[in-house]
């Protein structure tokens, strides 16, 4: 490091890999620091530069004393040893600055020699106190995964059938006749632990009911109209629950049933195909349910709109893990049980690392973000605008009161043609009037306005309170 190098990194100021030092005296102090750098993504203590960012520097005497101590505190007080870096940089006047190099710990979790692990916050450190930190420490060193968490679910919660069919289709062989020789297959499998409970991974493929024992891990689908999310209008929206591949053959059904189809060349009277191939859902879908941060308690989230469809995944990617790593094929393994049994064919699997370059192959628009102070995982496709697709019209039945040229772009139901007589008949008709007289609830009156409104069968007029509905001509 140069002279004009070290001056720009002190006019930075601390930050969580920066710390500016006077001096040291407390090896154990300095152990904590560098357990800390360790833990986190690594750092630089800038020793003989004061909090203020001035520079009194360190005399010989002192050079020789700080360098011993920081020999001692790498490699006696922090567990396991760190193999640091020290610089000294001449401030001239025979004062020394001594810049220590704190990688990134390859053996996570580091502790300090009272037993305590450090993260850095900001420019300061803090105690791992939540066993959710912990986890994830264990799980970046590859000492822990969350799928193979313990639950309280015995293994009566299994889904008989599914796990015998599953037994009968990958290995050829029959279900347990009895409980014990069932556990200890279940245990041989990396699905039960040693005191009889179904793990994670084994309560989300083979669970009866495995929303009932971890509520949190299901998907959350939503189709609005237009772009934007909003509080109370959407088109379509559904949770999706149960084993895994339920959970995944359902959501790719909502995606499916909400996009459009368009003719691709084919014959009029042929089905047409969807906007988008349906395998780059397939690949991020199951990208979205084997490599999501189960220690995180939150569902995948699905958003639907006119111009973009995102999958909202729970924990940014792992360790060393980037955006422009993944769009090449780089992989990280989160959760190694529910990875091999995907790859025996739970579902559509086409190799480690390759779901994500195969979307990108079917549909390079793609984009991914990678959000780490809000430990998600964005993946927005891209829509093309409706009026460039050729689209598949569905034929309708006559609308009575509706124009004739009302642009049509799906059949509409006994119940909006309902609607439209009654608004026609009162154009101030509110939500609750039109749920009165068609016998619905609100939410089912306001969902299919949402829809006479995208297919321009229905506007509205003037601000809600004073307005009025109107049936396009």
């Amino acid at each position: 490091m140069t002279p004009k190098e070290f001056q720009t990194q002190i006019a930075l100021g601390e930050d969580s890999k920066r710390q500016f030092k006077a001096d040291l005296h407390n090896a154990e102090s300095l152990a904590a620091e560098m357990a800390a750098f360790a833990n986190s993504e690594g750092g630089r203590i800038f020793i003989g530069v004061a909090d203020d960012g001035s520079t009194p520097g360190l005399s010989p005497e002192q050079v020789a004393r700080v360098n011993q101590l920081i020999g001692n505190a790498a490699s006696q007080l922090v567990r396991s040893p760190l193999t640091v870096q020290t610089e000294n940089i001449s401030l001239g006047k025979g004062r020394v600055s001594i810049v220590l190099s704190v990688p990134k710990g390859l053996d996570k979790p580091y502790f300090d020699k009272n037993g305590v692990i450090w993260l850095k916050t900001g420019a300061d450190k803090r105690r791992v106190n939540s066993k959710e930190e912990l986890r994830r420490l264990f799980q970046f060193s590859d000492q822990f995964h969350a799928d193979e968490l313990p639950t309280k679910a015995g293994i009566e919660k299994l889904d008989k059938l599914r796990f015998r069919d599953f037994l009968r289709d990958v290995y050829r062989r029959e279900f347990p006749d009895s409980k014990s020789e069932r556990l200890r297959l279940l245990q041989n499998m990396n699905l039960a632990t040693d005191d009889g409970f179904l793990n994670l991974a084994g309560v989300l493929m083979f669970a009866e009911r495995p929303e009932w024992i971890k509520p949190q891990f299901v998907v959350k689908a939503i189709r609005y109209p237009g772009n934007a999310f909003h509080v109370s209008e959407y088109i379509d929206t559904e949770d999706f629950e149960g084993p895994l591949k339920k959970v995944f053959d359902d959501a790719l059904g909502f995606i499916m049933r909400n996009l459009h189809k368009v003719q691709a060349g084919r014959g009029v009277n042929a089905p047409g195909l969807p906007e988008i191939p349906e395998s780059v859902f397939e690949e991020l879908l199951v990208n979205a349910l084997v490599h999501r941060d189960y220690l995180v308690n939150a569902p995948i989230r699905l958003f639907i709109f006119d111009n973009r469809i995102e999958i909202i995944s729970p924990g940014h990617l792992p360790n060393n893990l980037t955006v422009e790593k993944i769009r090449t094929g780089n992989s990280n393994i989160r959760n190694p049980i529910l990875v091999s049994y995907v790859a025996k064919g739970l579902l559509p699997y086409h190799g480690l690392g390759s779901g994500i370059k195969r979307a990108l192959e079917q549909w390079p628009e793609i984009e991914f973000f990678d959000d780490h102070d809000g430990c998600l995982f964005r993946v927005t496709v891209p829509r093309k605008p409706v009026e460039e697709l050729d689209l598949v019209h569905a034929d309708a039945p006559e609308i009575r009161g509706a124009p004739k040229n009302a642009p049509i772009n799906a059949p509409v139901t006994s119940l909006q043609m309902q609607m439209l007589d009654l608004i026609g008949l009162n154009p101030q008709a509110t939500y609750d009037d039109l749920a009165r007289l068609t016998g619905k609830d609100r939410t089912t009156v306001m969902r299919n306005v949402s829809k006479l409104k995208r297919l321009g069968r229905l506007m509205r007029v003037g601000p809600k309170k004073g307005g009025h509905w109107q049936i396009p001509e």
